[in-house]
C-alpha cells in the first residue's frame, strides 16, 4: 500500500495494475492517512485485524514453504486493512471499516502489520531458497521496506495532511464505487441495506479528511491553490448532478426484478434518503472547507520544492515509483540528453517525410495535413489490425512464450471514447475466460494521428502491456504480489521498451510510423526534465507548459493536462522512461557479454518469466542469467 502505488493508481487502468496489489490500490487513500486517536475504532474494529504471526519454532522448517505461508498471510492482512478495496471486490464492507479512513489508528494497524511481516521474513534463511524463491523473496522484501518508510512519522507528517487532491482522489472515487454495480455483490436487500450504511457513513469520512486538511494548515504543510481549485471544480460537477441521475443511486437500478415491490420501494425510498440526507451534504461540507478555509492557506507553488519537507519526500516518490534511488538533478540531466537526442533523429524523419522547415514548423503542418489523419474510424480500425497482424506473425522470433490470453482490437464504446486517451489496454482473465483488449479511440476521428498506429499498439497492446499482463496472471506458480501486482517502472517501462521493438520488426520502416514512434518517446522524455523542473528547480505552471510546446508536437490543451497530472503525482511520470532505459541497458550488456551465445527470446523470457520486478531485482536477475552463460540459472 505504498505511496507510488496508491497515487499511480488513480491515473490509468494499466498504471493501476502496474502499482497495486491485487486488492487494487485504491487504498492509497488511506495509506496516506492519519488523524487524532479514538481508542473506540480500536475496540470496535479489532475483530477485524488478521495478526501476523510468529513462526513455529518447535517444527522442523522448509523456507520456501514459511515464505509462502507469510505470503498468505500478509496479503490477508493487508486485505482486512483495505475498505474501498473490499468494495471494489464486491465484499460486503462494515460501516466501522469505512470510518477508518483517514484516521491514525488505521496507520498504526499498517505499521503494526509491516513490522510484523518484516519481522517473519527475517527469520527465513534467504540462501536455503530455490532461484524463484530468492525472487519473490527479494521483491516482497523491497516493498515491505517501502512502506516501512512511508509510514516514519516524518513522512506521515507530509502525507497524511493531504489525504487527496484532484488526480483521482478519494473524493472522485467514491461515485465511481458507487455506480460501479457490476463489480458489487448486490443481490439480497441486507446486500443493498449494506451500501446505503455506506452512504451514511460518507460524512464521517470527510470530516476525518478535513480534520487532516486542517492538522496541514497548522503545519505548514498544504497542497497547491491550483489542485484546491480543480477538487473545488470536481465536487461542483459531482453536486450539479440530481439525485435520480447521480451515481450514488445507480444500485437501484441493480434492484433484483423479482423482490417483492413493496421492498424495492422502501429500499428506493432509502437510498435517496440516505444520498439527499448524507452524501449531497458531506459534499457541501467539504466543499465549503475547501473554498473558504483551505484555498486562503494553500501555496502558490505547485512543485514540492515549495512545500515543508518536500525535498525529501520527493526523493521518497522517486524512489517507490521507479525503485530507485536517484539524484533528482541527474534525471533532469539525463531528461534534457534524450530530449535533445530526439530532437536530431525527428529532424532526420522530417526531411524523410518531404518536410523542409523547422521542427515546430513542422508540428503545426502535421495537425492540418490531411495526410496524416485518418479518413474514417474505419481507416483507423484497419492500420490497427495490419499492425496486429503483422506483430503476431513475427512475434515467435522474439518470445519463447506468448500469452494463451487472446488479444482482441476494439474501438472505445461510444460513451467512453471522448473521455479517454487514443488508446489503452484491458487485461484478460488468467484462465483466459475473457481476452485482453487493444482499445483506440475514434472520436473526433479526423484529429487522430496514422502516424501514432505501430507504437500504440506495440505499447498497449503486443508486445507491450498484454504480453507483460496476461505472461504473469498466466504463470500460477508466482505468488499474487508478482502475478497481478508490480511498480510502473517495471509495467510501463517494458511497454516502452515494446514500442522500441518496432525498430528491429521493421515496423519503423515508413518514416510516418517513424516519426509517431518518435513523438511518443519525446512525451516520455520531457516527463524526466518537466517533473524534475517542477518538484526540485521551482518551475511554475506556465514555465512547465511552455517547455512541452517548445520541444514537441503536443498541443496546449495536453500539454497542461499532463503538467497538471505532473503537479499531482510527483515522480510517477519518471518511472515510463526509467524503466525503458533500463531495460535497454540490461539488454545490451547481455548482447556484449554473451555475443553470439545471446538469445533475444530468452532475454525478453528473463525480462518477463517473473512477473513484475522492482528494476534492481530484475538487475540482478538478469546479471545472473548472464554469468550463467545465458541460460536459466
Amino acid at each position: 500500500m505504498g505511496i507510488a502505488r496508491a497515487q499511480a493508481t488513480n491515473t490509468s487502468v494499466i498504471e493501476r495494475l502496474a502499482l497495486a496489489p491485487p486488492a487494487l490500490a485504491i487504498a492509497l487513500v488511506f495509506a496516506l492517512s492519519g488523524c487524532a486517536s479514538d481508542p473506540a475504532y480500536h475496540a470496535a474494529n479489532a475483530h477485524n485485524a488478521i495478526a501476523i504471526a510468529p513462526p513455529e519454532v518447535d517444527q522442523p522448517s522448509d523456507p520456501a514453504a514459511d515464505l509462502d505461508r507469510l505470503f498468505h498471510d500478509d496479503s490477508r492482512a493487508e486485505q482486512a486493512l483495505d475498505p474501498l478495496g473490499a468494495l471494489e471486490r464486491g465484499d460486503r464492507l462494515d460501516p466501522a471499516r469505512f470510518r477508518l479512513l483517514f484516521t491514525p489508528e488505521l496507520v498504526r494497524r499498517q505499521r503494526e502489520v509491516n513490522r510484523a511481516t518484516l519481522a517473519r521474513l527475517d527469520t527465513i534463511p534467504r540462501a536455503a531458497l530455490d532461484e524463484q524463491h530468492r525472487i519473490s523473496y527479494d521483491v516482497f522484501r523491497a516493498n515491505m521496506l517501502d512502506e516501512r518508510d512511508e509510514f516514519s512519522p516524518e513522512i506521515q507528517a507530509l502525507v497524511a495532511v493531504r489525504p487527496f487532491n484532484h488526480f483521482g482522489g478519494f473524493h472522485v472515487e467514491y461515485p465511481e464505487l458507487s455506480a460501479a454495480t457490476g463489480t458489487l455483490a448486490l443481490e439480497t436487500a441486507d446486500d443493498f441495506e449494506s451500501r446505503i450504511a455506506l452512504d451514511r457513513t460518507l460524512p464521517d469520512v470527510f470530516r476525518q479528511a478535513i480534520m487532516r486538511f486542517r492538522e496541514g494548515i497548522a503545519t505548514g504543510v498544504v497542497e497547491p491553490r491550483l489542485t484546491v481549485r480543480n477538487m473545488i471544480a470536481q465536487i461542483d460537477a459531482i453536486l450539479a448532478q440530481p439525485v435520480d441521475g447521480s451515481p450514488f443511486m445507480a444500485p437501484i437500478r441493480q434492484l433484483p426484478r423479482d423482490m417483492p415491490a413493496g421492498e424495492r420501494r422502501r429500499l428506493t425510498a432509502e437510498f435517496r434518503d440516505a444520498v439527499t440526507g448524507s452524501v449531497y451534504p458531506a459534499y457541501r461540507n467539504l466543499r465549503e472547507f475547501l473554498a473558504t478555509e483551505y484555498l486562503p492557506a494553500a501555496r502558490e507553488g505547485v512543485g514540492l520544492s515549495s512545500m515543508k519537507g518536500g525535498a525529501k519526500l520527493y526523493r521518497l516518490l522517486v524512489r517507490q515509483h521507479t525503485s530507485l534511488d536517484l539524484e533528482p538533478a541527474q534525471v533532469h540531466a539525463l531528461g534534457i540528453s534524450e530530449v535533445t537526442r530526439i530532437q536530431h533523429e525527428m529532424e532526420q524523419v522530417k526531411r524523410d517525410l518531404g518536410f523542409t522547415g523547422t521542427l515546430r514548423a513542422f508540428f503545426d503542418h502535421i495537425r492540418v495535413d490531411p495526410r496524416y489523419h485518418p479518413r474514417n474510424a474505419e481507416a483507423l480500425a484497419a492500420g490497427y489490425r495490419a499492425v496486429g497482424a503483422e506483430v503476431a506473425a513475427i512475434a515467435p522470433r522474439y518470445f519463447l512464450h506468448l500469452p494463451r490470453t487472446p488479444l482482441m482490437i476494439e474501438p472505445y464504446p461510444a460513451y467512453r471514447a471522448r473521455f479517454e486517451a487514443g488508446g489503452g489496454y484491458s487485461q484478460g482473465m488468467p484462465d483466459g475466460s475473457r481476452p485482453g483488449v487493444f482499445f483506440y479511440n475514434t472520436y473526433d476521428v479526423r484529429a487522430r494521428f496514422l502516424t501514432g498506429i505501430t507504437t500504440l499498439y506495440l505499447h498497449e497492446g503486443a508486445p507491450g502491456h498484454h504480453f507483460q499482463i496476461s505472461l504473469a496472471q498466466e504463470n500460477a506458480s508466482l505468488p499474487d504480489f508478482q502475478r497481478f501486482g508490480g511498480n510502473t517502472a517495471y509495467v510501463e517501462g517494458w511497454a516502452l521498451y515494446a514500442e522500441t521493438l518496432g525498430y528491429e520488426m521493421g515496423l519503423y520502416n515508413d518514416p510516418m510510423q517513424h516519426w509517431g514512434t518518435l513523438d511518443d518517446e519525446m512525451l516520455r522524455a520531457m516527463r524526466l526534465v518537466v517533473d524534475t523542473g517542477l518538484h526540485t528547480q521551482g518551475w511554475n505552471r506556465e514555465q512547465a507548459i511552455d517547455y512541452m510546446l517548445a520541444n514537441s508536437g503536443v498541443g496546449r490543451s495536453d500539454a497542461a493536462a499532463e503538467v497538471d497530472r505532473y503537479i499531482a503525482t510527483p515522480g510517477q511520470a519518471l518511472a515510463y522512461k526509467i524503466g525503458a532505459l533500463t531495460i535497454q541497458r540490461l539488454r545490451r550488456k547481455a548482447e556484449a557479454e554473451l555475443g553470439t551465445r545471446f538469445d533475444i527470446r530468452a532475454f525478453h523470457d528473463q525480462v518477463l518469466g517473473s512477473g513484475a520486478l522492482p528494476l534492481p531485482v530484475l538487475e540482478a536477475k538478469i546479471d545472473r542469467w548472464i554469468a550463467a552463460g545465458g541460460v536459466t540459472p
